[in-house]
This record gives C-alpha cells, structure tokens and sequence, in this order.
C-alpha cells in the first residue's frame, strides 16, 4: 500500500488544524491519505479494556517512530455499573510526524463501545470527525441507562459526523466461533477487534501487539490465539469493508528528537525509573516506604520489581507508616522516598516536619489529584503547592521540584535526590495525575549523562572542644550548603542525640534557650533559600509586553496555545518554573520585566499567589479546577485577551 505526499498547493487544512492531503488510489487498494497528526480517543465501559487497547495502540506508534502525548481518564468508582456514565473509560492518543506537546483538544476518531461511551464523549468531538460505534450495544436498554429516548445512530443527532456503525461484538464472536470459548470469553476481545479496525485505519504495526498478546496470555495459550485472532479480523475487516474506504498515514516524526534510543514511557514509570537511577548515582540503596493511594501506586508497583538495583519497598499498612518507615531508612543512610497523593501529604505533614528538624534526605512525591479529601481520587489537579510549601506547623520550609512532562519525570526525580542529598533536607516532587498516566517518547540517556550524586558519610570527630577533646557534632555545617553531617548510625564515634524536640546548633541537644531556636529556624530556612537552583529561562524572541508564566503539566498546553499565537502573528514570552521553592534568583527580575503576567494553573491562583506576596508584581491567575488538563485552544484565547489588554 502506498500513497504520495500532495504539493502545498494541494494541501487543506481538516476541521482540527489536520494537513490533509490530496487522495491517491492505487490500482486494487482503497485511498490512502496523507496526514500529519490525528487524535483518537478510545472510549467504553471500564470493562471493555479500552486501557489496554490505547496502551497498546500508543507501543505501536511509539515503535513506529511518531512524536505523541497521551491522556488516560479513568472512572472514579471502583467498578461503576456496567454502562452508565459513571463507568466509562477513556484513552486519548495524539500522534504526528511532528513535534507535538498535549493529547489534543478533540479526537479526529472516536471508537464508542456503548451508548454511555457515546453520550459522555459526543460533546468533545468536532463536526467531520468519525464516530465508530459498537452497533451490538445500541439495545432498548442500555439507551434508555443512558438517558436516549432513542438511538443517535437513527434519529439524525449525528448527522454532522463520518458514522461508522460495526457490530464488533457480533463480528468479533464470529470470528472467534472455532476457538471453544464461550459467547461471553468471546467478547471480551471486541477491544482487540477494535485495535485491528484502528490499526489497519492509520497503519499501525502489528507484530509487537501480536507479541505482547502472545507474553500476557502465556499460561492460557488459547485466549493468547484468540485475541491475536480478533485483532486480525479487525485487521481485515477494515481491509474488505466498504464502509471504510480510506485509509491514512501518519510518517514517523523523523526530524522532531535528538539522535538517541527511545521508548514510550508514563510520568510514574519515569519517575520510577529516575529514582533508581539517583540511588545508582549515589551509591546508595533505594528505600520506598509507602502506602497505595491512587494515582501514585503504580511507582510503588513498579520499584517493587527491581530489587536486582538495591531497591527496597515497603507497603504499611497506613501513610503515617510509610513515611515513618521512609524517615527510618534516610537515617540508615539510605535514598529514602515515599510516594502518595494530596490526603497522604495531610497524614504524612507531622513526619515531613519531623525530617526538617532532623534535617534527613527523603523525598516526598506527591502525585496531584483532584481534592479536598477524597475528591476526584481518578482527575487531575494542581492544588498541593501551597500544602507542600505551608502544609506543617512551626517554620518548616521543604524545597519543591516539579516536574513539567511524563518523560520530564526522570530528570525532575533525579533533581530532588541532589537537592535532598546536597542539603540534608526533606523535597517534595510535585507531580500529578496528568503526568503520571499520560506518555510520550522518552530517550534513554547514557550512564554518562547523568550527574553524580556521591555522597560522604560522616567519618569521625569533626570538632575539638577547648580541653583539645575532638568529638562528633551532628549539627554543625557545611559553610557552603548548610548542610548537617550524615552520620550512619553504629559508626563507632558517632554517636549522637537524635529526636524531634529542638536541637541545640553544633551539639544537637536538647535546647528550650529562645535564641537558639530563633537561629536554628532561620538557619534551616537559609538552608532552603540557598539551594543552587538555574536561573529561570524565558522563551521570548520577539520581546514581548505578555509573560505566561507556568509549573508543572500545564507546560504542554501552554507552549501549544503560545505556538497558535505565534503562528498568528502574536508576540508573547513563556517561562515555565520547574524550582518552585526556592524560586531561581532572577525571577523577579524577569517578572518585572513585562507589562502583564499571566499565570495559567489547575488551582484557583496558587503560584500566582505565592509570585504576587514575593515580587509585589500583579499577576495574572487564569484558573480550571474540572479535573482536566488545559486545551491549547483555550489558553490561546484566554492569552490573547491578555495581550490586547
């Protein structure tokens, strides 16, 4: 099958901005059309294994070597009933021959499983888009579960859209009727059905979902063969229907990545992996202690199987135990972290306090989700900066690294190690939902590249008293960093008091004097302040009068929506802050260098709160708390209005 790429002047733009080009038909074949980015959303009952079917569609564009960005949503409950709203499972993938930063805005496709599918995604897909619905589900009942009066797929609602009704139930029991299985063990496979539609669609490779059925499957060969052979008849479904008359190409993304190795990888699969490779770095044994908490267990998961690299995990029975079990292993001498979200922080706050006092290494990665208690445990927010800032009595100042993409994750996870191990200090990764289940390509840096993150161990007597006595003070510093000694406890000479009540400088005593603890908590909090942090970038070619100033996952939205401005013939600057305390030392210089700041965040005005207490500068707070990430479309207008003024 082949096709030819049409001249500028045969180019159109499709509904979403899609470059289509002009259709060629070789002899025998269907048409085959030429695009350079398409978003697809998988959408069904939780299920239907429309995770799955995304994840294994996103491997396969990974491999064939095309940029992309991911978006997971998945339902709140634990298991909803099957075919409501509330049960329904999505998987958004935008992928292109081109560098791309978010998931989309809206899906070029959407796969349907049922009606409540349909109802709960309709409103996101653009007028020309293809809808292809499992007709199988489309019953009396399951509409009326829904809310449909009667079926959209008859009454003209969907009129505007590319409909492709396919009985994938149906088709997918038909082709599985020699295999001996039940009719209820045959559909479960109606997703690979709809992977094989999808993948003979936008040419996806096969042989590595074809192996990865054979992997999964291994102990039950015969569901192994009849997934594969679902799959394939979706393959050549699309192949011999006349319903699908075009097919399309998407070339891989040859000239968007440095020269490297690559693999698509999950925000908490790259922090997993960053983690392990600062405790290669330092030398130093990894120990997790932690308690399961959506949507950072899949680090607890994935650590677990890596005890050949010197990891160590520990699920407690509650989050005050992980992180007491953490605390106990950072004072052990090892790169100690616990993992959890936005209530784990509220449970862990009097240890995190307990670690500043100490002045241990821990990390604390806290994966956002929508609050407050238990909130949206499945959607993503931005809403813990100021709880990891303030979030414990007295005057406990944390540093917070946050991370801005899923593969940033790695990078921004071996920040907070050097950071916690340079300083002595407990830091905060503030990661969440978004980043932690969507992906992208990630390359896969060389054991060179990486820094080192050796640390030296307290050794002996590092102070002579007046009599000429040399003993060992843990509290006395480093004149650079103003970091405590690490003392491994069992260290013959190093004994030492050890505890939560206030210490005395040097000695680290127990001390109830005023002036001690005033000097001890501004010493701490110079500690943080000096942190070596880089000097914040900014994006700014054409000088402009607009700064969008942004953390963490909103870089990808916010570098969008500053591409269709620029693109437009707007000028506007973008700096996006990864050292959210201490913030780098020219950011109030840069801040003050503009007419207008305006501060995009999942929060109701967080940093901006924080940038307008420290700099006196009027920024501007553009807000969304709905549980998703920012579409480009709606910053670029939210930052156009604040460019006109």
């Amino acid at each position: 099958m082949t096709s030819q790429v049409s001249s500028p002047a045969e180019q159109t733009d499709g509904a979403d901005g899609t470059l289509v080009g002009e259709q060629r038909k070789p002899a025998g074949v269907k048409d085959v059309q030429r695009l350079d980015r398409v978003i697809i959303r998988f959408a069904g009952d939780s299920g239907d294994g429309m995770q799955l079917t995304g994840d294994r569609f996103t491997s396969e564009t990974a491999s064939f070597g095309n940029d992309l960005s991911t978006l997971p949503n998945f339902p709140a409950e634990i298991r909803a009933p099957a075919g409501t709203l509330p049960g329904v499972s999505s998987f958004q993938l935008h992928f292109a021959d081109h560098d791309i930063l978010t998931p989309g805005d809206a899906p070029n496709v959407l796969v349907a499983m049922n009606p409540a599918a349909l109802k709960a995604n309709i409103g996101d897909v653009p007028r020309g888009a293809e809808i292809i619905v499992n007709t199988d589900e489309f019953t009396k009942r399951a509409l009326q579960k829904v809310g449909y009066s009667a079926s959209p797929l008859d009454d003209g609602s969907l009129d505007g859209y590319s409909l492709h009704p396919v009985p994938l139930t149906t088709l997918t029991v038909e082709a599985l009727k020699d295999f001996g299985l039940t009719r209820k063990e045959a559909e479960r496979s109606k997703n690979m059905f709809a992977l094989g539609l999808l993948s003979w669609m936008y040419h996806r490779p096969t042989e590595g979902t074809e192996k990865f059925l054979k992997s999964k499957f291994a102990k039950k060969p015969e569901i192994a063969a009849a997934n594969i052979a679902a799959f394939r008849a979706g393959w050549n479904f699309g192949e011999t229907t006349e319903d699908f008359a075009v097919s399309y190409e998407v070339a891989p993304a040859a000239t968007a990545f440095p020269t490297g190795t690559y693999r698509n990888i999950s925000g908490n699969l790259a922090l997993s992996y960053g983690l392990v490779a600062a405790s290669q770095q330092a030398d130093l044994p990894l120990f997790l202690g932690s308690y399961p908490i959506t949507p950072a267990s899949d680090i607890l998961h994935e650590l677990s199987r890596h005890k050949n690299f010197g990891v160590r995990t520990f699920q407690a029975e509650d989050e005050i135990a992980g992180i007491g079990a953490a605390l106990g292993a950072a004072f052990g001498g090892s790169l100690a972290v616990t993992t959890t979200s936005g209530p784990g922080v509220a449970l862990k706050s009097e240890t995190i306090g307990l670690a500043v006092s100490l002045e241990l290494p821990l990390l604390i990665l806290d994966i956002q989700r929508g609050g407050p208690s238990t909130g949206l445990p499945t959607k993503t927010e931005q809403a813990d900066l100021l709880q990891a800032m303030f979030g414990r009595n007295g005057e406990a100042p944390v540093p917070i690294v946050a991370p801005c993409t899923p593969a940033d994750c790695f990078d921004a996870a071996i920040e907070a190690a050097r950071i916690a191990l340079t300083y002595r200090t407990p830091v905060f990764l503030l990661s969440d939902g978004y980043l932690a289940n969507g992906s992208e390509p990630w390359r896969i840096p060389d054991i060179d590249e990486l820094p080192d993150l050796t640390v030296q161990f307290a050794q002996g007597p590092n102070h002579t008293l007046d009599d000429g006595t040399e003993v060992f003070w843990p509290y006395k510093r480093d004149p650079h960093t103003l970091a405590r000694p690490w003392a491994i406890p069992g260290t013959p000479g190093l004994e030492h008091r050890i505890g939560g009540i206030e210490k005395q400088d040097g000695t680290g005593n127990i001390s109830y004097d005023p002036a001690n603890h005033d000097f001890m908590v501004r010493t701490r909090q110079a500690k943080i302040d000096g942190i070596d942090v880089p000097d914040l970038e900014v994006d700014d070619p054409h000088e402009a009068h607009t700064l969008v100033l942004g953390w963490g996952s909103t870089f990808g939205p916010i570098t969008a929506a500053v591409r269709r401005l620029r693109a437009s013939g707007e000028s506007i600057a973008q700096a996006h802050l990864r050292h959210l305390n201490p913030f780098p030392r020219n950011l109030g210089a840069v801040l003050k260098r503009y007419d207008r700041v305006v501060i995009p965040e999942m929060n109701l005005g967080q940093l901006a709160t924080l940038v307008r207490a420290k700099y006196l500068v009027d920024a501007h707070s553009y807000n969304q708390v709905n549980g998703m990430p920012f579409k480009a479309e709606q910053l670029a207008t939210a930052l156009k209005e604040a460019i006109d003024g």
